[in-house]
């Protein structure tokens, strides 16, 4: 005969209590150290979604108006915010060390970027406005180097389909330049710096207050209906649900417009926000629009959404409490919001105060998809993700963040210091940048100045620096496009030329004077 029998009362209650702290504590955690173990084994799909001189206090989760960022601040909170993650002054300077995790200085994009015909900027430079055979102003050709090694290229060899959507600005003539040649399988969007948000026009080319069509798919151009904003929200759920259906993992590389000038004829929210803040607005539905279709398509846990900016906002109000604005390399000018979101390897609600920098995105990506990081040109960045996924310390102490031989003032970070031209500020104490110390230590001074010399000597030689866009003035960005271009868009495009001011005043422009000083004003649209 057998007995039953059953455990008295008390050790029920120990088993039980042992039990539910196993379920509540020991379990969960188990099970979260094994998601962050997959790592290696499940690549995720990458959805890099980057703004466009958004300032920090702008969304919700910096202290701005959560009215305008709902979806951006819910995504904060299903995820990880970096409070010390930063970028460089501006658009492509940004863009070209986030695709290949190095400084921009080494492939002149530090001043490519601004050789828009900008005669302030080139006589900062003692370069000349580059010009045809005959005289006429034209543009020299700019644009990544095709030896540069891109996050697209490194993650397609990962076995992933890639996919640039939005703004490109790395190159928008020579095919070489362009998406399709540099890593990305499809294209979709502008090649150049601010589009009109409704023509889908480059407004006041330079060196000619006249304008160029720059709206394309897998760089053919395409005349469409829309605000831009929408339509690149529209292609990335378009391709997400095309490509999330695939064994394949994907990355898809969703670089907005917004908010960079022009602030053209905002389509809603004006009846509530001034123009700036409905493009902010606007952006807001189009990034939740994004993670709402990941959530539906059930991909959320095999998807990791990181959410930046490419520089800082135009006035130090969006800025604060940095110090400085978009184009210069005070903090107001290189601190970005940035969020990451993927679910069961980043913890919800978290926020790293690690030092990271955008160089840093190549190889932390590229690690995590399973890449190589092998190539001939040495990394600026070095792979966080170790930070982001298991709380460790960033190793990185160091930014060089504008070299000599820019528009910009030469600047380094080494830990708390600072060094900005002459300027030194310790950000421990000082992170509003108000107070120069360099007086105080002058040692200090000289060894980040032999550090930012040293690191600006590698800058290589220019070369083809007489190689100039031509026709000076073409209707279609991408020489091939403009080659072929179809009568409505040279209809398209000449109406608008008609109706733009046609002569600027001596020293008047439609885009800012360059920074003196380490500061810059913006009047208008920052365009």
């Amino acid at each position: 005969m057998f007995r039953r029998v059953f455990p008295n009362s008390a050790l029920c209650t120990v088993v039980a209590v042992v039990f539910v702290a196993f379920q509540v504590v020991v379990f969960p955690v188990w099970v979260y150290a094994e998601a962050k173990n997959l790592v290696g084994e499940s690549h995720p799909n990458i959805i890099l979604i980057l703004a466009d001189d958004l300032g920090w206090a702008d969304p919700g989760f910096h202290g701005g108006d959560k009215k305008l960022t709902p979806n951006i601040d819910q995504l904060a909170q299903q995820g990880m915010r970096l409070s010390q993650f930063c970028m460089t002054p501006v658009c492509a300077t940004s863009r070209s060390a986030l695709l290949t995790g190095r400084y921009p200085f080494r492939q002149w994009m530090d001043w490519r970027s601004e050789d828009f015909g900008k005669p302030d900027y080139l006589a900062l430079l003692n370069i000349p406005l580059a010009t045809l055979s005959d005289g006429t102003p034209t543009r020299r050709i700019h644009g990544l180097s095709p030896n540069e090694r891109t996050l697209g290229n490194a993650l397609q060899e990962a076995g992933y389909t890639t996919a640039m959507i939005g703004k490109w600005h790395l190159g928008e003539w020579l095919p070489e330049h362009l998406p399709l040649a540099r890593g990305f399988d499809h294209q979709y969007g502008h090649y150049g710096w601010g589009i009109d948000y409704n023509s889908h026009l480059i407004p006041h080319n330079a060196p000619q207050p006249f304008c160029v069509f720059d709206w394309h798919r897998d760089q053919q151009p395409v005349l469409e209906v829309g605000y831009s904003t929408d339509l690149i929200a529209d292609e990335a759920i378009r391709l997400m649900k095309i490509h999330g259906a695939q064994d394949a993992p994907f990355f898809h590389y969703v670089a907005f417009n917004a908010i960079h000038g022009p602030l053209e004829e905002i389509p809603r929210h004006r009846d509530v926000f001034d123009k700036r803040n409905a493009a902010i607005k606007c952006l807001d539905d189009a990034v939740g629009r994004i993670v709402e279709t990941v959530d539906d398509l059930g991909i959320s846990e095999k998807t990791l959404v990181f959410f930046t900016n490419d520089n800082g906002g135009l006035t130090e109000e969006v800025n604060r409490p940095w110090r400085g604005t978009k184009n210069t390399t005070f903090e107001g000018g290189i601190r970005v919001p940035c969020v990451l979101r993927w679910p069961g390897f980043i913890e919800q609600g978290s926020v790293c105060n690690e030092l990271i920098h955008v160089t840093d995105i190549f190889p932390t990506l590229v690690t995590i998809g399973g890449g190589s990081l092998e190539q001939t040109h040495p990394l600026d960045g070095s792979n966080m993700s170790p930070v982001i996924l298991d709380g460790k310390k960033s190793s990185r102490t160091e930014i060089l963040i504008e070299a000599t031989g820019s528009v910009r003032l030469p600047s380094i970070r080494s830990g708390r210091w600072k060094l900005i031209g002459d300027a030194l500020f310790d950000l421990e104490r000082d992170p509003g940048e108000r107070h120069d110390v360099s007086e105080m230590n002058p040692e200090i001074v000289i060894k980040l100045r032999n550090r930012m010399l040293a690191l600006s000597a590698e800058r290589p030689p220019l070369g083809e620096l007489s190689k100039v866009m031509n026709p000076a003035l073409p209707y279609v960005y991408g020489q091939a496009e403009d080659n072929s271009v179809s009568e409505k868009i040279r209809h398209h495009v000449e109406h608008a030329r008609r109706s733009q001011q046609q002569i600027w005043e001596a020293g008047k422009y439609p885009w800012p004077a360059p920074p003196r000083n380490g500061q810059i004003t913006y009047e208008g649209d920052g365009r």
